[in-house]
């Protein structure tokens, strides 16, 4: 019993089964033969220099594009005979370096959209879920009446965390969450994703030049630059 658990806790969520990928066909390549795993319950850094491809692998993680050769699989399946929009809006929550928060509204609106994308059906009201969520990524529940713009850049960093996990998704990608931050709060959401990792078993993928985050994760990947001819 103990060995089978121990196998189907160390079965990649993810994988990148040599993968390439190039803007247009025949053109030069952004990312070459790769091929990488991402476990739950770990966190993950990909990591590398500009122009090594971490952002495009970024989108090929999320089934934003489809690579140009071999194949990303979600649960050993290729990602790319899947639905990609209710893999995004189910099984995975991207949290992107700009936030892409609405202004307009109010933090738990922000959060309960998200919800209401995903379709799915929840055992209690939205907005006692998303005051819920608040308290995990460790904002106070009065914050969910709040507009976006009355916040600051690391509040709004952990709401955009809160509206990712607000579906249940099994993977969580981030790009560059901490890049902004002072140095307490880029320690506190690395609290955070720790804790949804090593305590919820989520697989947690995480886009960054600092080492200090690099430092905190499970796993680092780190994305070589392609040489040019």
């Amino acid at each position: 019993m103990t060995e089978t658990t121990a196998t189907t806790a160390a079965k990649p969520i993810l994988e990148l089964d040599n993968v390439s990928y190039s803007y247009t066909k025949g053109g030069k390549k952004v990312l070459k033969n790769i091929t990488h795993a991402f476990r739950t319950g770990e966190v993950h850094s990909i990591t590398g220099p500009s122009g090594a491809g971490k952002t495009t692998m970024l989108s090929l993680i999320s089934g934003l594009a489809n690579p140009t050769e071999g194949k990303v699989l979600y649960n050993g399946k290729d990602l790319a005979k899947q639905d990609r929009y209710d893999y995004r809006s189910h099984d995975i929550g991207v949290i992107f370096q700009s936030f892409n928060l609405l202004p307009q509204l109010t933090v738990a609106e922000n959060i309960m959209l998200s919800m209401d994308a995903s379709g799915k059906k929840f055992d209690k009201p939205k907005k006692e879920l998303a005051v819920g969520l608040l308290e995990q990524v460790h904002l106070p529940a009065e914050y969910a009446n709040e507009r976006i713009l009355h916040l600051s850049g690391g509040e709004q960093q952990r709401v955009a965390i809160a509206r990712a996990l607000s579906y249940g998704p099994s993977v969580i990608v981030a790009d560059e969450p901490t890049g902004n931050l002072d140095m307490g709060t880029q320690e506190d959401i690395m609290s955070i994703f720790r804790t949804l990792a090593h305590e919820q078993g989520v697989c947690v993928i995480i886009v960054t030049h600092s080492p200090e985050v690099a430092a905190a994760s499970d796993e680092v990947f780190e994305l070589a630059p392609l040489r040019r001819r």
